[in-house]
């Protein structure tokens, strides 16, 4: 017999999963900021794409890093969704 629920247990679960059950219980405003954060990278992560007349090629790496490197772009994805689980969890406590 088994008392606990692994579906509800974080070490089982996917960090995209964890990331969005923790998301939904944690403070607001800090899960704001975090995002807020993470989209400020991206904007200057597109702004020196830009400027070095690389942005045309963006989506296709990103479908070429999906298809034919996927286990690192998931370990890259996971990394971030890690990243943001410690951030809101630390700033929760």
């Amino acid at each position: 017999m088994n008392i606990f629920n692994d579906e509800d247990d974080f070490l089982v679960s996917t960090p995209r999963r964890n990331f969005f059950d923790i998301s939904k219980n944690a403070n607001q405003n800090i899960v704001e900021l975090e995002l807020e954060k993470l989209f400020e990278r991206l904007v200057v992560a597109e702004k020196i794409l830009e400027e070095q007349g690389l942005d045309a090629r963006l989506q296709t790496k990103v479908n070429e890093m999906k298809f034919n490197e996927s286990k690192e772009f998931e370990d890259r994805l996971n990394s971030i969704f890690l990243e943001l689980v410690g951030n809101i969890v630390t700033q929760c406590e």
